[in-house]
């Protein structure tokens, strides 16, 4: 076990990565009140998300398929395929905070690709 300390992700959010095995990866994601991120997609690993606490909204384009925008609340949960563009918006007056599991496990940020998103990014500050 290791204390994990806090980093930025590519889509700009905060993330502390928990535990990592051989077959994926676990971190948690915190995105700030009033905050859009930048739209991004994942060359090669799917991820698995379970809101913690926190609103908000993703919007999720696969490469083949219908783009969508999904309420996020404490207790949903969704799956980002590979190569799906995704993007969130926080709406709420606290930050979204999500734990999200990462198959096969996170290899380092070149596997994110900066995207053109459906909404403007905002960051905090």
């Amino acid at each position: 076990m290791r204390k994990n300390t806090a980093e930025i992700a590519p889509d700009g959010s905060t993330v502390q990565r928990l535990c990592r095995a051989e077959s994926g990866s676990m971190a948690q994601f915190s995105f700030a009140a009033g905050t859009v991120s930048r739209a991004v997609l994942h060359r090669h690993v799917e991820e698995l998300w379970y809101v913690l606490s926190g609103a908000g909204e993703i919007w999720r384009s696969p490469e083949s398929g219908i783009a969508e925008v999904a309420d996020l609340s404490p207790g949903v949960s969704l799956s980002i395929p590979a190569r799906c563009a995704f993007q969130v918006r926080v709406t709420g007056d606290q930050p979204l905070t999500v734990v999200a599991v990462t198959m096969p496990p996170w290899p380092g940020d070149e596997e994110a690709i900066v995207v053109e998103g459906f909404w403007q990014a905002v960051s905090s500050g």
